[in-house]
């Protein structure tokens, strides 16, 4: 995978690639990101700057033998380590039981999910972890002379799943075998050992931004702009986010979303009651997407009512149904307590109530911010 494979994250490309090039390049490095972001794909995008043997001073060249081989996973010095299971009772967890499985899973998604692997390899539900046999065969494997004659390289996916066990590492951390890198991939680094966390330099990776998120998916999955534009704001800066997104957002929620607050703000009982009646048979995944949508919205237009020079990523009419929210004399703590009301109903609909009944309970809710009245 070649840097400008993986979305987004400029500053982090450009950090990454200054610091390897400049020859202050930390033994062990962690990239810390929320899932969705981009931690594994830029870990594999930077091996690959480093194996390459043509590397320009952006990008690896993504031709060279090299390139080819950690694109496919299959390089002799690139070493993964990431959560396992045991592949049959009595044995270990061990990730080269699985690495067929990971080098189909990390082509068919790279942006998946530790959950999405686990049960890509059909763990249901049992623990995935990385093991102190694990930790040992690293180490051993980690001490051996390189096979290529040039640099080594670990990326360990979610040490989180490390446990105490993880302590066995801290040596080769703090001392690695000469030309010998170490990246983490890491999503919550409260869960990190701290012993090991001490010993790693972080680079935080930001959410991807929605016109980031909406271009790729124009350019990749061949969607329209408008939806994904939607989209894009829908999926919270993750890319994985967005993927599951597009599955359940078919169709252009916008159309929807007008008239729905064209009835709340006439107080049309009659539009109200329809509305809760079309969209409670339609499924709960949609019914979030739609709701999560409209909190999108207005976020976007608090946003612009305090920021007008830095308008949201949205098709047209959103952006204006977005200013037109913030021209009013709607008060921004209105604004927000429609968007936590919609959040709330959101959680419910997740527990499975019964849609109908809290789509029009929130409706009525909207209104009642909307008039200014009390809400019970």
């Amino acid at each position: 995978m070649q840097f400008s494979q993986v979305v987004d994250q400029q500053l982090a490309k450009q950090g990454l690639v200054h610091m390897f090039n400049s020859g202050h390049f930390p033994h062990a490095l962690l990239l810390a990101g929320n899932e969705g972001t981009g931690g594994l794909p830029l870990a594999l995008a930077l091996t690959q700057y480093i194996f390459c043997e043509n590397r320009s001073a952006t990008d690896s060249c993504g031709v060279c033998a090299n390139c080819n081989k950690v694109s496919k996973l299959e390089h002799a010095d690139l070493h993964i380590s990431y959560p396992s299971i045991p592949p049959k009772p009595g044995t270990k967890a061990m990730s080269r039981y699985y690495i067929n499985d990971f080098r189909e899973f990390v082509h068919q998604t790279p942006y998946g999910s530790t959950y999405d692997w686990l049960q890509f390899i059909n763990a249901e539900n049992k623990q995935g972890n990385i093991t102190a046999e694990e930790c040992r065969d690293i180490i051993d494997t980690l001490n051996l002379k390189s096979y290529e004659g040039s640099k080594k390289v670990l990326v360990m996916w979610r040490p989180e799943y490390l446990g105490k066990e993880g302590n066995i590492l801290l040596k080769l951390i703090e001392e690695p075998p000469a030309d010998t890198f170490i990246i983490f991939v890491a999503e919550d680094t409260e869960d990190i050992l701290p012993t090991i966390l001490s010993r790693t330099q972080m680079v935080r990776l930001a959410p991807l931004s929605p016109a980031s998120i909406a271009s790729v998916l124009m350019q990749r999955n061949g969607i329209d702009e408008r939806r994904a534009l939607q989209v894009g704001q829908m999926a919270n800066g993750s890319f994985s986010e967005a993927l599951r997104l597009m599955q359940h957002a078919e169709n252009d929620l916008f159309p929807d979303v007008r008239n729905w607050f064209n009835a709340l703000f006439t107080n049309n009982g009659i539009a109200i009651a329809k509305f809760a009646d079309d969209w409670s048979k339609s499924g709960r995944e949609q019914q979030k997407n739609f709701l999560h949508y409209v909190v999108q919205l207005l976020e976007n237009a608090i946003r612009y009512r305090y920021m007008p020079q830095m308008p949201p990523a949205l098709p047209a009419e959103e952006t204006q149904f977005a200013q037109r929210l913030a021209g009013m004399k709607l008060g921004t703590k209105a604004l927000q307590s429609m968007a936590e009301a919609i959040s709330k109903t959101i959680y419910f609909i997740e527990r499975n109530a019964h849609g109908k009944t809290q789509l029009h309970a929130l409706s009525i809710k909207l209104v009642y911010i909307i008039q200014g009245r009390k809400v019970a």
